[in-house]
């Protein structure tokens, strides 16, 4: 199984983005899906989650009214929509899969993609 994630960049504070995470394999329509983030220096920490239909979701709170996920299973991907960035967004994002989604306890990591804020 790969998740491979895209849409990182560079932007200015107060930008958007759009993180998507495309899975190899139709069985992870079944997984919870989302994202985490680890910013140089420190822990990887949770960032947003969806359930198998994406009728759940679950946010940090440093990103909740910001950041939104959704997910759309024909395409086997998950998103993250990213609005008012700040720098402390700064990090590096992976996406993540698993049946049952906590943080030590993740089945499917994908790649990082790098998300940097700046002016």
């Amino acid at each position: 199984v790969q998740l491979q994630a895209s849409g990182g960049g560079l932007v200015q504070p107060g930008g958007s983005l759009r993180l998507a995470c495309v899975a190899s394999e139709r069985t992870l329509e079944d997984y919870s899906m989302g994202w985490f983030r680890q910013a140089p220096g420190k822990e990887r920490e949770f960032i947003a989650a969806t359930n198998w239909n994406g009728v759940n979701t679950n946010y940090a709170d440093s990103v909740k009214g910001r950041f939104t996920i959704s997910r759309d299973n024909a395409k086997i991907t998950v998103y993250l929509q990213m609005n008012n960035l700040k720098p402390e967004d700064t990090a590096v994002y992976y996406c993540a899969a698993s049946l049952v989604f906590t943080p030590d306890n993740i089945d499917f990591w994908g790649d990082g993609t790098l998300v940097t804020v700046s002016s």
